[in-house]
């Protein structure tokens, strides 16, 4: 008998664990923690995009006050680099070359922000005085940052080795097929356009402390990060070349991550040699700057698509080219992440013939990697653009488009030309519900009353459908602990989304126990074999399963052990507010007394792996009413309305906040967001002064609700949706934009971030 706590378990609308601690500043983040004797690391960085260098002398910042390490890359040649760990098939069969990154880079950097020198001093300031003793030469070199020519004849090569900026090709469906759909065709809608490059802007930029145990031989490296276990794999098998028990990772609280922080960078490595020369810790923390010119970018494609129709509306084939930007160096997962382009391209239409071509580009510019979305918000960007070109051109509602073009239910399982197999879907019927909520049906009455007050009123849809908690597991051990309590140990981290809140209803589910009596362990590899980290919407489709399922087995041996101790059956037994007892009567048993009443430890724990053999693919329609003042360009959100398909609603609170900050993030690349960098390679968007972030009277009050189809591929029907807003978000801003223009002076193209300068000049040619 399963007692779940209406007021906790799954489905409720508990609040949030974690917030009590953070509001009272009581948060352990990495430079909250503190070292007996820590010094302070500090990383030189190059201020050239491309060029060659020769360090002279180091003497005198060796000398320098408070300083006791300098490295270069002489220094640390006996460690990997930080690798690249994607090397695609290209069509040809082979891999393609692998360019990482260095530690340090040895007389010659690749971007602005490339690392040449770690200073280890007693306080950052006295590291950053001794970097400007280094004495270098430099001998400038062309740098070359678009990467719409950066494959032309004579653009300066990033890499000269290779006789190309190209660093890979990929390609996905069927090319001669799809020529052939094209030319059957009775309409093609062919748009080109930037999905311009982001920078992530977690609240909490990176930071580690690094520490050697000289008697053990071994590390320990606290950091915020996305999961532990993937960056203690890729320091000791990858740089160091040690064991894995050699290395100790924590991570503590963690102030956002979208996708960031969840590579091995190279100030980690840095930080433990440094840690194991100098006998003391060393503390690294990333100021907002570096932030902007060290850690991975997200987006940045330029892209071409053509879209073939019959007479009737119905998609024949669809045609994509793009040229993916890598940046200087392949980042961890950097090559992998526009391959989702390939495999999503379709989106929700029954599209059969597709011809996908990726060009992956180096440039002089930061590498780019995943970014919340990873792909997915680049592919939902570009089919749900391409469908509203098209109902424009066609003269028809580009509702009645999609709906003639949606895969229908009874055609689940569908495998799409990418290659993915969706399990199930209604798409017209969120997106009919979304436009009702939203009064498609009131909207010209809206427009002629904002052409009164001067504005121009737009009407965008979007309907995305992603991939994410990709096949795999999440391992979960739960204990009972001898004061009763219960304690959770998984391998994934939360980095804001409330993952001990989430987890502990998995738990009241089938142990009865009060809600602050559950702990939730994560980020310490000495507690937990392995894991999975979070990322790409896994932690609660796929660690929640396992919660669930190893809370279920603990129950049991709870239940026995009652059984035993009260002379009933198991079956007898229920668990209910902390205690055992047996139906009906006044017989209980405290779960601490149960504690103390097991045979052994092994009574006490339950453990799951639920193995899950296919993706979840959330789904969901997002429209989005857009004001515009003519005048000055200035575009307003003033009406936002989501219908979203996530399986199943773990806790609506926690769901309702995950939208929200994804719908901003949208937001923000639509209309804030854009890195700039210079010809010769210089970031012109390095600090908040210049690079725009969305702020509170950019957005609107959001309508959102559910209309859930279980998942079929997940063992409890739920789908991921961490990262989903972001991907139905942009196409729906868009879209609305280009409405108003449309309507106003007919104009249908705009690049993000569409800035008032943009808007304006678009209107006034």
């Amino acid at each position: 008998m399963n007692i779940a706590t209406p007021k906790f378990g799954v489905g409720a609308s508990a609040l949030r664990k974690e917030d009590p601690k953070l509001v009272r500043g009581e948060g352990a983040f990495t430079d909250d923690i503190r070292a007996e004797g820590e010094l302070r690391g500090f990383v030189l960085r190059s201020a050239h995009a491309a060029a060659r260098f020769v360090i002279n002398d180091l003497s005198a910042a060796r000398d320098a006050p408070g300083v006791h390490l300098v490295l270069t890359a002489a220094d640390v040649a006996h460690l990997g680099p930080v690798l690249c760990q994607t090397a695609l098939k290209q069509p040809d069969g082979t891999r393609h070359a692998l360019k990482h990154t260095p530690l340090l880079c040895d007389g010659e950097v690749r971007h602005v922000g490339d690392a040449v020198a770690f200073i280890v001093a007693d306080t950052l300031a006295e590291a950053q005085d001794a970097s400007e003793l280094i004495d270098i030469d430099w001998e400038f070199g062309d740098a070359h940052t678009d990467p719409a020519t950066a494959l032309d004849e004579g653009a300066p090569l990033v890499w000269p080795d290779l006789g190309t900026n190209q660093a890979f090709l990929y390609r996905v469906g069927d090319a001669a097929a799809t020529d052939a759909a094209f030319a059957g065709a009775d309409h093609v809608t062919t748009i080109s356009f930037i999905n311009n490059r982001l920078v992530s802007n977690y609240m909490e930029t990176r930071a580690c402390l690094a520490e050697w145990d000289d008697v053990a031989k071994k590390f320990t490296l606290t950091l915020g990060s996305q999961g532990v276990h993937s960056i203690r794999k890729t320091l000791a098998n990858d740089v160091f070349r040690m064991d894995l028990e050699d290395f100790r990772v924590v991570t503590r609280d963690v102030g956002g991550g979208f996708g960031t922080k969840s590579f091995n960078y190279r100030e980690y490595p840095l930080s433990l040699e440094a840690a194991r020369r100098l006998g003391r810790p060393v503390k690294w923390v990333c100021d907002r700057t570096e932030h902007f010119l060290a850690d991975a970018h997200g987006r940045d494609h330029r892209v071409m698509a053509a879209l073939a129709m019959d007479r009737d509306g119905r998609i024949l084939g669809l045609k994509i080219d793009i040229l993916a930007n890598m940046g200087g160096y392949l980042s961890q997962f950097g090559p992998y992440v526009p391959t989702f382009g390939g495999s999503m391209a379709t989106g929700v239409y029954d599209i059969q013939k597709l011809d996908f071509k990726l060009r992956g580009v180096y440039t002089h510019t930061t590498p780019v990697d995943a970014y919340r979305g990873a792909g997915r918000p680049e592919a939902a960007f570009l089919i749900e653009r391409l469908i509203d070109a098209a109902a424009r051109e066609l003269g028809i509602p580009v509702e009645e488009l999609r709906r003639k073009n949606f895969i229908r239910p009874e055609q689940f399982p569908y495998l799409t030309p990418g290659g993915r197999n969706y399990d199930v879907g209604e798409f017209d019927g969120h997106m009919t519900r979304a436009l009702v909520k939203a009064d498609f049906a009131g909207f010209p009455d809206r427009v002629r009353e904002a052409e009164s007050r001067g504005r121009l009123r737009g009407f965008g849809t979007a309907v995305y459908i992603e991939a994410c908690a990709f096949a795999g597991s999440e391992p979960a051990k739960l204990t009972l602990d001898p004061d009763g309590g219960i304690t959770l140990y998984i391998g994934t981290q939360t980095n804001g989304q409330g993952h001990a809140t989430a987890y502990s209803q998995f738990v009241a589910d089938h142990i009865g126990i009060d809600f602050d009596k559950i702990t939730v362990r994560q980020g310490d590899t000495n507690e937990l074999a392995k894991g999975g980290g979070t990322g790409g919407s896994r932690s609660i489709p796929l660690g929640g399963v396992s919660v669930s399922a190893a809370s279920e087995v603990l129950a049991e041996k709870m239940k026995k052990i009652a059984a035993d101790e009260l002379e009933a059956s198991a079956a007898d037994i229920e668990l209910v507010d902390g205690s055992a007892r047996i139906v009906g009567t006044d017989r209980v048993m405290s779960y601490a007394d149960l504690a103390r009443a097991a045979k052994s430890r092994e009574d006490l724990t339950g453990d799951a792996n639920v193995i899950q053999d296919e993706a979840t693919y959330p789904n969901g329609t997002h429209v989005c009413e857009i004001e515009i003042d003519p005048d000055t360009g200035h575009v307003e959100i003033v009406r936002y309305t989501i219908v979203d398909d996530f399986g199943l609603t773990v806790n609506p609170v926690l769901l309702l906040g995950q939208v929200h900050g994804g719908v901003v993030q949208g937001i923000g690349q639509c209309l804030n967001e854009g890195v700039v960098y210079s010809e010769d390679g210089q970031l012109l968007t390095a600090s908040f002064m210049d690079y725009t972030m969305p702020r509170a009277d950019d957005v609107p009050f959001f309508d959102f609700e559910t209309r859930n189809v279980p998942s079929t591929t997940n063992a409890m029907g739920i789908k991921g949706a961490g990262e989903a807003a972001t991907i139905g978000s942009c196409p729906a801003v868009m879209n609305a934009l280009i409405d108003a223009l449309d309507r106003a002076r007919g104009v249908r193209h705009i690049d993000m971030p569409a800035t008032p300068q943009r808007v304006w000049e678009a209107l006034n040619g």
